[in-house]
């Protein structure tokens, strides 16, 4: 007796269609998921107050810039630029971020660094630096601060290199 595979009856092979409910709780995630993402949007559009501005740059004023150099014990080298900052404005300097342009005789762009500015806040028996926010600058107030750099390219032309406000937060 020889047995064949059964196939199955044709009314097991096409059911009926199965009827599906509206997708009304997709709909809703769906809706609510594009309203938070509105009101993320919309809160990073916005411009907080503390953001760096370049409005208030032409207030500051950098001068009187020195620079200095050490070797560590493990031979790598610091660069420091120190100097003045003065706040000719009507606010108070609560940070200051720079540009330095470390320019060199190669016809190549400079090295170009953008730091926060820092100020000094005391010289003995090291010098220790601070952020601008935990002693912020007053209206015709003048400080002097410093820009320490570890990376500086070897085709720098040593020369003073160029520091320019890119961004000011005031209160």
């Amino acid at each position: 007796m020889s047995t064949t595979p059964s196939n199955p009856p044709p009314a097991e092979m096409f059911s009926a269609p199965v009827e599906r409910s509206s997708p009304t709780g997709v709909i809703a995630i769906a809706g609510i998921a594009l309203v938070i993402l509105v009101a993320i949007v919309v809160m990073l559009g916005r411009r907080h107050p503390d953001a760096p501005s370049m409005a208030y740059a032409p207030h500051i004023v950098i001068s009187d810039i020195q620079m200095s150099a050490a070797t560590s014990l493990s031979g790598g080298e610091s660069t420091y630029i120190d100097g003045h900052i003065a706040n000719h404005g009507p606010a108070t300097v609560i940070g200051v971020n720079v540009q330095v342009f470390f320019k060199n005789d190669e016809a190549m762009p400079p090295q170009v660094e953008s730091v926060p500015l820092m100020l000094i806040r005391t010289r003995t028996p090291y010098v220790d630096t601070q952020q601008v926010s935990v002693a912020p600058i007053e209206p015709g107030a003048e400080r002097e601060f410093r820009l320490t750099f570890e990376n500086i390219g070897s085709n720098w032309n040593q020369n003073l290199p160029e520091i320019h406000v890119t961004g000011v937060q005031t209160r």
